[in-house]
């Protein structure tokens, strides 16, 4: 093929304006036909992406195109009909009249004069109509194809165009050509308006010929529309194939355009589609969806889909080709146009089944699509076709299971509650294994408990199991609780506990109990729920007796963890409590918990030690003596307390029930003892005490376990091995320093408790001083609390004036040595009752009748403690603190005499006289009646 050869041989006959005879123009055209024929096989085979060659062959073409358009020739004579090659047409304007004897090339200078000659001769009513059809057809047509001159021209080249296949009114190829009487051709629709403006028959003219016409029959003209039918496949079919040697050429962004709009119109038939996909279209538009030009990525994307629309196998191999996420990005493309045509042409993929399982796997996809659905104050179009979008990918459950995780529930409980027993398997199945934020499981318990509840009911063992899964994670969230019990879910739930333990699957009870323990964690009065046909309440003996026998028989960690979840919840009533220490105490069951503290599930063993604690008030003896008869207990629990800086839930736990269990029990107390641990406590309640607080949630519950584990050996001193224990640690000055030197009340009230054990002790560790031979008396004096004062100071040891021996705060416990007196008696203005309590407490020990009382009050008046008292009395009104309160102010009165008296607040009297129980008022009234003898006025006038 030799392109420029063409060229030249044309540009000379051109520039010599030559005269040439009928057989070499016929030569000449054919070898033009020839080589623009090879022109377009070559062009057709350059492989996409290929730009040397393809660009020099483009710009050859289109040089020869503007050489053919500017060509003229003289005939000699005219052109025989054999003749198969003719000039492209350029306008409409320049359009022949056909001749009815054969099928004639266009010839460009004789349509013009022939078009000329016939305009002048038609009546003024013919020329309105034309004028009229012109335009339309003009309107019609001028936006369709105003960038598409250029590549239908080369088509042309390829493909002949004949006078016979224009209508002579418009100008344009017919569709459907008639022959009307006089045997000229029109198209049928403009020819059948033409008479339309004729009111008789015999008015009835030609509008070409003007001849009178009598009939309006119109005869298909067969031959010419199989024709014209023809060339118009074989020239689509060219169009086709140039357009996809301009996409593949990509020279420039008006070709490429030029090409896809042509192509928009050439694919408006069915069988165009085909043609076009078979040639390689698909792979180069898809290639343009990212093209910088917007204009070209707009018009592919119509293009796709136009060849998407009705045509499942176009949307599969589409599907096949396209990128999900490059089409998932044109949708936040800031240019409208592309938004739309983008999801329009989603809207079709989505319906096809290749492309719908994609966007699950997909990365982001659905998400976009679920915020462009709901930002429809933004774009409601685009808001409405992600809608239709996302329902056309629900035929797919991966699909429904994403839009769930991205929030957008409603697939999937649509599905759930509507759909069959299959898919309400599968979406349940699902709905089990989403992660729900809170907002989101308030609305499935709100639309899909109802339906949750009937497959539990139901006599499908696996989609009842996966309905309690459901229902685990939706009961989780406590404000579900009450939905759920209106629901009637406990009534089912509690029956997995009174069937017997093979009647239901093992996972089955496990979810159950799960879901029954959530819904009593989330507060709701459980008190009035009948679960079984005989009306137990799920606090009754016979509900808590099947759960704690389940607890005995059961081996899987996390049944035995939510049953103990529900027991923790039943102890919240008293009623409730009774129940289950009473269950306890018949059973074994103490020993099944204190065996479960060491389980490997963490979780399970804190439960456990958790309703040990809780059980420990009641049933506190028998779970100390089992314990210590349990392998490898109590050490298990004391080998918690290692030194580590971060503290466990675990330790804590333990800890706290080993403080808890009752402080007399010296079986345990000596078990702990011989364990050793106290060195290693003393060490962590120092470190907690340098570093803060703040080193773990759990360091406070800590904490206060490790120090009301101290105090439970100051309960049993009587033990000499607890004794020497109490004295090599000084527990007197530790208490007396965690008085001041913590943040926690629980701590200040166990080491208010333990000081009152040790200062109890006192007066029977307290020894005289031996009198020396010389007989010389010893005198009695008080120390000195604003000063430090030490007994390793002192060459003669000084006797404690109140214990009436030598003290210590290391052999015998004295609170007044240890500067204790005055650290409590700060704690007296505490807010917390309890702390209050305690301290008083050890400060009465100092007034036992065993000790020097007068000595005492005189000790005790010299720091203002009457003062501390008579404010404890006017700012609480708890009975305890009552009573400790005027058992000490008696004990002034006996003592102290008048100096007392003017301090004594009578109104505080009063005021417990009259509102306090029959011991309080009785203490009350001594009080007063000696204040009476003590003053002048009338004793009546206190007790009004």
């Amino acid at each position: 093929m030799n392109v420029n050869l063409a060229k030249d041989l044309v540009g000379e006959y051109h520039k010599k304006n030559h005269s040439v005879s009928d057989t070499e123009l016929v030569k000449i055209i054919a070898q033009l036909e020839g080589v623009i024929k090879d022109i377009g096989e070559y062009l057709c085979l350059i492989p996409s992406g290929t730009f040397g060659g393809a660009t020099y062959v483009e710009s050859a073409v289109r040089s020869l195109s503007d050489e053919l358009q500017n060509m003229h020739f003289e005939l000699e004579q005219p052109l025989e009909s054999h003749m198969s090659f003719a000039m492209p047409i350029q306008s409409a304007q320049t359009l022949p009249t056909p001749k009815e004897s054969d099928f004639h090339p266009v010839n460009v200078e004789e349509s013009v004069s022939t078009e000329s000659s016939q305009v002048l001769s038609m009546p003024d009513h013919l020329i309105d109509f034309l004028k009229i059809t012109n335009q339309r057809s003009q309107l019609q047509h001028e936006s369709k194809d105003k960038s598409m001159a250029t590549l239908p021209q080369v088509a042309n080249y390829i493909e002949p165009l004949y006078n016979t296949f224009f209508c002579p009114l418009t100008k344009q190829i017919m569709d459907d050509p008639v022959t009307i009487e006089n045997g000229l051709t029109y198209e049928r629709k403009v020819i059948t308006k033409w008479f339309k403006t004729f009111g008789h028959r015999d008015d009835i003219i030609c509008p070409i010929t003007g001849m009178k016409l009598t009939s309006k029959v119109l005869s298909t003209n067969v031959a010419l529309k199989t024709t014209i039918e023809e060339w118009k496949e074989r020239n689509e079919t060219a169009r086709i194939k140039v357009a996809r040697t301009s996409l593949s050429l990509a020279s420039s962004d008006n070709t490429i355009l030029e090409a896809i709009i042509d192509l928009q119109h050439v694919c408006k038939r069915k069988y165009n589609k085909v043609k076009a996909l078979s040639v390689g279209i698909l792979p180069l538009l898809i290639r343009l969806l990212g093209y910088k030009d917007k204009d070209v990525s707009y018009e592919a994307l119509e293009l796709l889909g136009q060849l998407a629309e009705g045509d499942d196998e176009v949307k599969e191999m589409i599907a096949n080709t396209v990128d999900v996420l490059e089409l998932i990005e044109l949708i936040s493309s800031s240019h409208q146009e592309i938004r739309h045509a983008s999801l329009l042409l989603l809207v079709e993929l989505s319906r096809s089944q290749a492309l719908g399982g994609k966007f699950g796997s997909a990365s982001g996809a659905i998400l976009m699509l679920i915020r462009v659905k709901f930002n429809h104050h933004v774009d409601t179009f685009a808001s409405e076709k992600a809608d239709e979008i996302l329902k056309n990918l629900e035929t797919f459950p991966n699909n429904i299971k994403r839009m769930a995780e991205f929030g957008f529930l409603e697939p999937l409980l649509n599905h759930l509650t509507e759909g069959s027993e299959e898919v309400q398997m599968e979406m349940t199945s699902y709905l089990g294994e989403l992660i729900l934020s809170n907002d989101n499981k308030t609305y499935v318990a709100e639309k899909a408990s109802s339906s949750l509840i009937k497959m539990v009911q139901s006599g499908n063992t696996v989609l009842r199991n996966k309905a309690f899964k459901a229902l685990v994670q939706i009961s989780a969230h406590h404000p579900n609780g009450e939905i759920l019990v209106e629901a009637g879910i406990v009534k089912i739930v509690a029956e997995t506990f009174t069937r017997g333990i093979y009647e239901e699957l093992m996972d089955m009870k496990k979810e159950a109990a799960a879901i029954l323990a959530n819904i009593l964690e989330s507060g709701v009065e459980h008190d009035s729920i009948k679960v079984t046909s005989l009306g137990h309440g799920i606090s009754s003996d016979y509900v808590v007796y099947n759960i704690i026998h389940m607890l005995r028989n059961s081996t899987p960690g996390e049944l035995n963890l939510n049953l103990i979840r529900i027991l923790l919840c039943l102890t919240k009533s008293p009623e409730s409590m009774d129940t289950i220490v009473n269950v306890v105490n018949e059973s074994e069951a103490s020993y099944t918990l204190i065996e479960l503290i060491n389980n490997p599930h963490e979780q399970l063993g804190i439960a456990a030690i958790k309703l040990l604690i809780l059980l420990a008030p009641h049933v506190g003896n028998t779970l100390a003596e089992r314990l210590c008869k349990t392998w490898g207990q109590p050490r298990s629990l004391i080998e918690c307390f290692d030194e580590t800086n971060h503290i466990t839930e675990k330790q804590a736990v333990s800890a706290k029930f080993l403080a808890k269990l009752p402080q007399q029990n010296l079986t345990l107390n000596l078990a702990l003892l011989n364990s050793n641990m106290v060195p290693s406590i003393l060490r962590r309640i120092s470190a907690i005490q340098r570093n803060g607080i703040k080193t773990s949630r759990h360091t406070t519950i800590y904490l206060e376990g490790l120090v009301g584990i101290l105090v439970r050996f100051t309960a049993t001193l009587y033990e000499p091995q607890i004794l020497f224990l109490a004295r090599t640690h000084n527990l007197t000055l530790v208490f007396t320093e965690l008085l001041i030197k913590t943040s926690s009340d629980e701590v200040q009230r166990l080491s208010a408790i333990g000081l009152e054990n040790l200062s109890s002790e006192s007066i029977n560790l307290s020894r005289p001083l031996l009198e020396k031979k010389t007989k010389s008396k010893k005198r009695f004096h008080l120390p000195n609390f604003s000063s430090s004062w030490s007994l390793e100071t002192k060459k003669t040891p000084v006797l404690c004036p109140v214990h009436r021996g030598v003290c210590s705060p290391e052999t015998t416990f004295c609170l007044i040595e240890a500067k204790a007196v005055e650290r409590l008696l700060l704690c007296f203005d505490h807010v917390n009752n309890e702390v209050v309590e305690a301290s008083m407490a050890a400060i009465c020990t100092l007034l036992d009748d065993r000790v020097d009382v007068d000595k005492s009050v005189s000790l005790l008046s010299e720091i203002n403690a009457i003062q501390y008292i008579l404010n404890v009395l006017k700012e609480h009104k708890q009975e305890g603190l009552w009573q400790k309160s005027l058992w000490m102010i008696e004990k002034f009165l006996v003592t102290g005499g008048n100096k007392s008296v003017s301090d004594i607040s009578r109104a505080s009297l009063i005021s417990a006289f009259h509102t306090g129980n029959d011991s309080t008022k009785q203490m009350a009234e001594n009080i007063l009646r000696h204040l009476n003898r003590m003053s002048t006025g009338p004793s009546s006038q206190f007790f009004k």
